[in-house]
């Protein structure tokens, strides 16, 4: 067996070191005769543990031999046998991995020998265990099937410098050991069975879209639920296992927490799945899908926005159909920054360190059972970077995470915050989320069969898969190319020009130069490849353009922005008509469990039947919105809204007080905003283009408006503007002035800190979702398709998703479409255009009620955006669309596929 090699303070090897002694048969250390022995004696795997480890001590000639277990957090060991430490430490003595030497093993999960433990900077002495005479110390990594199961720690009273030989003997004996230790920690109870099934629910982040399995852990102390971000692991983590016992047994917990653990396996073992019958040729061969950023929960900060709960939404929908599918991107130590206004509403950011210990992530294992490290060479040096895994559902995510150990330090921080940095921190990223990530890949043993690239950000994937083949199948660089290529699918997000990312020639050089090399490519060669004119030398490399060059299949997020992306690109196809380019088009959806809300999920379980959520990009099956009872579905709306509302006061309250506002500030806020009043909501970027400020266009119609006594209108808006953004930041600055405005501070709410939370209690709650970019700069947008989910309507702008969507009568259009080429004039008229809408249409039909207070025909409206919408703009339906039109055929999975002659 190889190993990638060890961390050792081992100089030499020790003359006259005992000799391992070896049994006779088959060169193993332990031999299939005494394992089965063993077992077979004591029938628990507790027991023969601890028989093991007196053998492996006989063995190698050691006073010491223990086997550590990880908890079920994933982030602690707890001694489970030993030989030579103290018995009453098993079940007791237990420590983080971020300290000692065994869990120095169990983080870098590879072998750990020292001559002498007082000399490495990550001893740490437990008196309790008697460890004081013990010397030396080698630990090797307990993996069973692929997983991280514990440590097997050997120790002698004497200095011992362990050979190269012995530390492989170790790891021998480990692999045999293993399966026993795995066995040991699901058979044999070292924790209470409750407390292991709500850590097996709680490192798959399938709980954050299971609705019940959600509850459940909120349940285990549900002020601290909210007060940790809803983190399940932070939660477990703080209540020792009598606490859960007691909680279970107060609010009759048992029988959830097996049902819920029953349904989890259930659903990671089904094997009938749409994926199963439709995409059967990706189940050797998956998806690999570059991304970023992962908008998957908010007590997972690695995204920013829009772009990474597209991507959370399309790893989850994968999940949910069965796709075959591997997930990769970077992990951000910071994550994004957190926001905070001051006293003026300019916006101040501010970044904390993640505890790695409370996220659901554990290292990625390689083929040969060690931790995944993956190695990146520049003109400037080496970049290592460690893999860590996620379990999305059925879904693997893969983050690639630079902050490890030998790398300089600047590359240390190089994935520390996202979105942050100059140019050259940006492809120093992006080198490490495209060539890392199909390095970490191969590592593992996955061979995809289909790159998405999600965006440019991920381009550079491309160029060592091509690398890849020309070594593999000892190609040339056009022929791997051409191969490569059909298995390349790449989705452009952005029609504006500052979001594709441009790198100049010496940043290209020094980041890609080894990489040209290995291809074959001269500096020249290789900056053509992302020119949009390659033979400008004065251009810069571009990622979209190489991701269009090289892609197969390529696609906008809309109809609309397909033209647009069309239009934008015709330069890189000369020769071809702007509708002859081949740019096509996938509308967004969202990941319906994720958004909607639990109220409306009983609803839609009521008449829409059980399980309607397998089918939900079946049109046929949302018709029966229509049966629901106008007052049922009105009285679930207004539930939301009352929720959000109260949440709304909440968080504007705590931010009053982190500015240390007035004891009178704080009362008023804490009543801010009407159940009664039209509720109109607005969150996303502040990105100028965006137009938060459209509706600040004429103030004093705006306060007649939001002032009315008969028909009051209030607005609750929240987003961050990107750091450097200092036009978004004064948009965002106008917004929140005038909650100190006496004509609109009860009216006018902004809620700081956006994130996926901030979001989902926004689209459940609000009656009107409000979106009014600049057309055509929109490209999808998905906010509002999560509205039509809960109920709300919206009145937007034509552009992105909407612009194929409103059929006249399932929301608002502001505008008809019509765009200027003068801004002001294009913005004054959509501005004048958004207040004839709110006055002639949708304020009168919020109004208009009946004789038992039921706005009829509002609720009408409602129902037909359901039902007309609600099957469209799903991620299900999205992902489908994907695997027939791109990953099945990329895979070369089609039964037929006829070509005309030309």
């Amino acid at each position: 067996m190889t190993l990638k090699g060890p961390v050792s303070d081992n100089v030499a090897d020790a003359q006259g070191a005992e000799e391992i002694r070896r049994p006779d048969d088959a060169g193993q250390v332990l031999t299939f005769g005494e394992i089965d022995n063993l077992t077979a004696e004591s029938g628990r795997p507790a027991e023969t543990l601890m028989n093991l480890v007196a053998l492996i001590a006989k063995r190698f000639n050691t006073d010491v031999c223990s086997a550590y277990l990880l908890e079920p957090d994933r982030a602690n060991l707890v001694l489970a046998a030993t030989l030579g430490l103290r018995p009453n430490c098993v079940g007791n003595l237990r420590m983080a991995l971020n300290e000692g030497l065994a869990g120095l093993v169990a983080e870098q999960v590879r072998p750990v020998a020292v001559e002498q433990v007082k000399n490495h900077p990550r001893f740490k002495y437990f008196s309790e265990a008697g460890e004081e005479p013990y010397q030396s110390f080698l630990g090797v990594p307990l993996i069973d099937r692929g997983v991280l199961q514990g440590v097997l720690v050997v120790q002698t009273i004497e200095p011992r410098v362990f050979r190269e030989d012995e530390i492989r003997m170790l790891v021998q004996a480990a692999a045999q050991v293993a399966p026993i230790v795995s066995e040991a920690r699901t058979l044999d109870r070292f924790i209470a069975p409750a407390q292991e099934r709500l850590w097996a629910l709680a490192r798959n982040l399938w709980w954050s879209w299971d609705h019940d399995s959600t509850g459940l852990l909120r349940e285990l102390d549900p002020a601290r639920w909210w007060q940790l971000n809803q983190n399940p692991i932070s939660l477990l983590t703080e209540i020792p296992f009598s606490g859960i016992e007691r909680r279970s047994r107060e609010m009759v917990l048992h029988s959830r927490i097996n049902y819920a653990y029953r349904r989890q396996r259930e659903y990671l073992e089904a094997d009938r799945t749409w994926g199963a019958r439709h995409a059967g040729v990706l189940r050797p061969r998956p998806v690999a899908y570059f991304s970023a950023e992962f908008g998957l929960h908010e007590s997972l900060p690695i995204y920013s926005g829009g772009l990474g709960v597209l991507a959370g939404d399309h790893i989850k929908s994968a999940s949910d159909l069965g796709i075959p599918l591997v997930g990769l991107g970077l992990f951000y130590g910071q994550g994004y920054f957190r926001q905070r206004l001051d006293a003026s509403g300019w916006q101040r950011e501010e970044y904390f360190p993640t505890d790695i210990n409370h996220l659901p992530m554990e290292a990625a294992i390689g083929r040969k059972g060690e931790g995944v490290m993956v190695q990146i060479e520049t003109r400037s040096g080496s970049i290592q970077v460690k893999v860590w895994r996620v379990k999305v559902g059925r879904c693997d995510l893969f983050l690639l995470d630079s902050n490890v150990e030998g790398n300089a330090p600047e590359d240390r921080q190089l994935t520390s915050r996202l979105y942050g940095g100059d140019r050259r921190t940006r492809i120093r990223q992006e080198l490490l989320l495209g060539v890392g990530g199909f390095r970490a890949l191969r590592a593992m043993g996955i061979t995809p069969s289909v790159l998405h690239l999600n965006e440019g950000h991920s381009a550079f994937a491309i160029l060592e898969a091509i690398r890849g083949r020309m070594e593999d199948e000892g190609l040339d660089f056009t022929s791997a190319a051409a191969r490569v290529s059909r298995e390349v699918v790449f989705t452009t997000h952005t029609p504006v020009p500052a979001g594709h990312d441009r790198f100049p020639a010496d940043l290209i050089e020094e980041h890609l130069g080894p990489l040209g090399e290995s291809l074959t490519l001269s500096h020249q060669k290789l900056m053509e490849c992302g020119r949009e004119n390659p033979g400008d030398a004065g251009e810069e490399f571009c990622m979209t353009v190489l991701g269009l060059r090289f892609a197969r299949r390529a696609n906008a997020v809309s109809s609309l922005h397909g033209e647009v992306s069309r239009s934008m690109w015709k330069g890189l196809f000369r020769g071809k008509q702007e509708e002859e380019i081949p740019i096509g088009h996938i509308t967004n959806g969202v990941h319906v469990p994720s958004w909607l809300a639990p109220q409306m999920f009983r609803l839609y379980d009521r008449h829409l039947g059980s399980g309607w959520q397998e089918h939900s990009s079946n049109h046929s099956f949302w018709d029966k919105i229509e049966t629901i009872d106008d007052g049922e579905l009105w009285e679930t709306h207004l539930s939301l809204k009352s929720r959000l509302l109260e949440f709304v006061r909440l968080r504007v309250v705590e931010q009053a007080e982190r500015r240390t506002e007035p004891r009178d500030v704080l009362q008023r806020l804490s009543r801010v905003l009407s159940p009664d009043a039209l509720t109109i909501g607005f969150a996303r970027r502040f990105a100028t283009y965006k137009r938060a400020n459209l509706i600040l266009a004429d103030i004093e119609r705006l306060a007649s408006m939001v002032n009315d006594p008969k028909r009051p209108v209030q607005f609750v808006f929240a987003g961050k503007a990107h750091p450097r953004d200092d036009p978004g930041k004064r948009v965002l600055q106008q917004i929140a002035e005038l909650m100190r405005n006496a004509n609109f501070g009860d009216k006018f709410v902004f809620v700081e800190d956006y994130d996926i939370n901030v979001g989902r209690h926004f689209v459940q709650g609000v009656d009107v979702w409000l979106n009014n970019p600049r057309r055509p700069f929109e490209a999808s947008g998905t906010s509002g398709q999560k509205v039509v989910l809960n109920g709300g309507l919206n009145l937007s702008v034509l552009d992105g998703w909407w612009a194929e969507a409103y059929d006249g009568l399932n929301g608002f259009a502001i505008g008809t479409g019509r765009t200027n080429s003068n801004p002001s004039v294009h913005d004054a008229r959509d501005g004048e255009d958004l207040y004839r809408v709110l006055r002639e249409e949708v304020i009168p039909l919020y109004y208009q009620r009946d004789r038992d207070g039921l706005p009829r025909g509002w609720v009408k409206r409602m129902k037909r955006a359901i039902r007309t919408l609600g099957w469209r703009f799903n991620a299900d339906r999205m992902v489908m669309d994907y695997t027939l039109k791109c990953y099945v055929p990329a895979a070369g999975g089609t039964s037929s596929d006829m070509r005309m002659v030309p």
